[in-house]
Parts: C-alpha cells; sequence; structure tokens
C-alpha cells in the first residue's frame, strides 16, 4: 500500500505523495517568518504549485493508505462498473 499525505489550506485539499517532513519544515519557516510562498509539489508529475501561508491561515495534515490499483480477488473485469457516479448538474 502507498501512504498519500493531504494537505488541506484555508479549505482546499492538496495530496502529496510520501515524505512531506521537509516541505511541512518549508511550511512552518514561512509562517514563522510572517509569511511566504512554499511550493506544494503535485501527486503526479507537473510543476507544483506555490501557496502564500501566513500566521493564521487554517493548515492541516493528514495521512492515509491507499490500494494498490489491483482489483479484489473475484472482482473480474467489472471492478469499474461497482464506482459511484455524482451527476452534480440536472438534466434539462
Amino acid at each position: 500500500m502507498a501512504k498519500v499525505n493531504r494537505l488541506t489550506v484555508d479549505g482546499r485539499d492538496y495530496f502529496l505523495p510520501d515524505p512531506v517532513t521537509e516541505l511541512k519544515k518549508e511550511i512552518l519557516e514561512a509562517i514563522k517568518d510572517g509569511g511566504g510562498y512554499v511550493t506544494i509539489p503535485p501527486l503526479r508529475g507537473g510543476p507544483g504549485i506555490d501557496i502564500l501561508f501566513s500566521p493564521g491561515m487554517p493548515v492541516t495534515w493528514s495521512q492515509f493508505d491507499v490500494g494498490s490499483g489491483e482489483a479484489p480477488a473475484g472482482a473480474g473485469d467489472h471492478a469499474a462498473d461497482d464506482a459511484a457516479i455524482v451527476d452534480d448538474y440536472p438534466e434539462i
């Protein structure tokens, strides 16, 4: 199983690969210095995103395990058919 970290900043979630130790230190330093930009790396490829961290900004870390991407035994080729589909748009 892989570990994925969720960083929630001011109500927005960012998903990050392990390890996040250095990133946590950078964010803490930016806040201690009165504010500053920290580059949040992407979960999969890309340039990442710069976020301005400042004292008093709500920041929450959480970590969880995710599956290996393999279907459970006996699921066959229909594992994707069991996924929930959410339609936020009403039919016209």
